[in-house]
């Protein structure tokens, strides 16, 4: 059975708000990357509609993804999301079918 935990994550933020959800998150990919059970972290911009955030995330497991979404900064943005978003995240689950890119 394969533990990792995908998934494709949309933030649809309000159209005021997209620059400053842009610079608050960008900073955020990298460190999120170095963390362990991090397989695969990306934060993607719609090209036809600049106030949609895509996330496509690969973590081990669900405990690894838990242990980020405690993190103090994640956890304080989760309580503060709707100032930033139109609509709450979408989240689709995903099964990683090829092997990760990450280290190539």
């Amino acid at each position: 059975m394969n533990e990792q935990y995908a998934f494709i994550l949309k933030a649809k933020t309000r159209p005021e708000m997209a620059e400053a959800f842009e610079r608050l998150f960008r900073p955020y990919v990298e460190p999120s990357r170095r963390e362990p059970g991090c397989i695969e972290y990306h934060m993607l911009r719609d090209q036809q509609d600049p106030s949609l955030f895509v996330f496509f995330e690969v973590w081990a497991n669900k405990a690894a993804l838990d242990v980020h979404s405690a993190l103090p900064h994640m956890a304080a943005f989760f309580d503060r999301r709707m100032d930033y978003l139109e609509r709450d995240f979408e989240i689709q689950r995903v099964d990683m079918l090829s092997g990760s890119s990450a280290n190539r």
